[in-house]
């Protein structure tokens, strides 16, 4: 399981004109799922997202309060290593990766966690401002 997380001042999803999850100050999660992923990675990646000191004066999102965006986002397993076109075999396929995004988000709402998320399998608008910047690749 793999996450890029943005800290943000806001970020936003929209689904066919419609905003479908957004946060004020916090942390826009694009979560990728790939075959090996279980139950003991989505546990282990909430728990990480929740308490990660990435905030400003090195707060963590249980501890502000801030609010996590988690939009899937599969092309986090894409494979660039060999030609133009990326290959997308390291990512798992929908069935298998949106029960564990909801459970990833599930568990972080479980922590007590401020959570919204994108619409899986949607073309989505993410938009963000990302305050730093500051970003940081997350993998369990």
């Amino acid at each position: 399981m793999r996450a890029v997380v943005q800290r943000v001042t806001s970020a936003s999803v929209t689904v066919e004109g419609e905003v479908v999850g957004s946060i004020g100050e916090g942390l826009l999660v694009l979560l990728g799922i790939t075959h090996e992923d279980g139950p003991p990675q989505t546990d282990t990646m909430a728990r990480k997202l929740h308490e990660l000191r990435l905030l400003r004066d090195e707060r963590s999102c249980a501890e502000t309060g801030a609010g996590l965006l988690v939009v899937s986002q599969f092309t986090l397993y894409g494979d660039t290593k060999k030609g133009r076109r990326p290959s997308w075999t390291g990512a798992a396929p929908g069935p298998v990766a949106e029960p564990l995004v909801d459970a990833v988000v599930a568990a972080l709402r479980a922590r007590g966690a401020v959570v919204e998320t994108g619409r899986f399998g949607a073309q989505m608008e993410v938009a963000l401002v990302n305050d730093g910047p500051f970003t940081v690749l997350v993998e369990v």
